[in-house]
């Protein structure tokens, strides 16, 4: 790794479940390891995928999947179809059902028609309806996101944000691609109409913002940030609870910063190397028998009686 913008990814296990628990309240970066984690008041718990979380009736559920990248068709994935279909599979495999999922981007290759055909007809078959989007770099670089827009952003605001709440947790969904130069950026439309939206929100309210490129400095050299997020998060301060779930970076990566909880997710179509462990960003090639353990699906769930989220990754290689 290179030189100290990566020292605090996790390295050591002193718990025989993976978690350095020092190391995980700074920073913590892996593929699909599969482990649920919650955080109340500071205090940090974690059980493996697959252990059983007590859920009541009301309680949110809701599944994460980011860059599907249909239409793409290279080594490091000849057939990112099925391996969205895979994922569809897992999700409706689910122990418990979620109320919707959310795909944080990416969802073509080259923001083709066919491509967006072939993405709506993989997701007819998950057993989850609702789908919320938000856009890509992918999705909006061929032309400017008029298809995107038209086929996905038909509700929402200027280039693709908008919000909804939903058993009591305040949803936002931004666009940090439009005006792509090296590192994502909101704009000050977007900025003004968050600041706005946000002030509508009591700050006992779980929020749960979502973008595609990370709104936090992941690895700026590769383009792994977007560079006025400091004003965005400066709006979400007052609320107890903040979550900011993102794409991109096709990996796991999470790091908290007071109350808000940072999640980088797992593509469904190739994965990309650490932050500074190539010459730059892109799909990379890893062996046909270890592909699907470094592509899956972050599920979320609320915890009982706490204002807090608990998050399991899942690899398409199993649980």
């Amino acid at each position: 790794m290179r030189g100290e913008k990566l020292s605090k990814i996790i390295v050591h296990d002193h718990n025989n479940d993976g978690i350095d628990r020092r190391g995980f309240l700074q920073c913590m970066a892996w593929a699909g390891t599969g482990v649920v984690w919650s955080v109340s008041a500071g205090m940090l718990t974690s059980r493996a995928f697959g252990q059983k979380m007590a859920s009541g009736k009301g309680d949110l559920h809701f599944v994460q999947i980011s860059d599907s990248h249909m239409g793409f068709n290279k080594p490091a994935n000849p057939d990112v179809t099925g391996t969205l279909r895979a994922t569809i599979d897992k999700i409706n495999g689910l122990p418990q059902q979620p109320d919707f999922i959310i795909h944080t981007g990416d969802l073509s290759h080259t923001s083709k028609a066919a491509e967006f055909d072939t993405l709506d007809q993989v997701l007819k078959d998950a057993k989850p309806k609702q789908v919320f989007f938000v856009p890509g770099e992918h999705d909006t670089s061929i032309d400017d996101g008029k298809m995107y827009l038209e086929r996905y952003g038909k509700n929402a605001k200027g280039r693709g944000w908008y919000s909804f709440n939903h058993k009591d947790v305040h949803f936002v969904g931004l666009s940090n691609v439009a005006a792509l130069e090296g590192l994502g950026k909101l704009g000050p439309e977007q900025l003004q109409w968050l600041e706005a939206d946000l002030k509508g929100q009591p700050a006992s309210r779980p929020v749960v913002v979502f973008a595609h490129i990370p709104l936090w400095s992941v690895y700026p050299e590769w383009g792994w940030g977007t560079e006025d997020s400091e004003q965005a998060l400066g709006y979400l301060k007052h609320f107890g609870s903040v979550t900011v779930l993102n794409g991109h970076i096709h990996q796991v990566m999470q790091k908290m910063e007071g109350k808000v909880t940072f999640h980088t997710a797992m593509s469904t179509a190739f994965p990309q190397p650490a932050p500074g462990m190539a010459k730059g960003p892109g799909p990379m090639k890893v062996d046909d028998d270890k592909l699907r353990g470094v592509l899956g699906i972050t599920d979320v769930k609320s915890v009982m009686n706490q204002h807090s989220l608990a998050v399991v990754d899942s690899t398409l290689a199993g649980a």
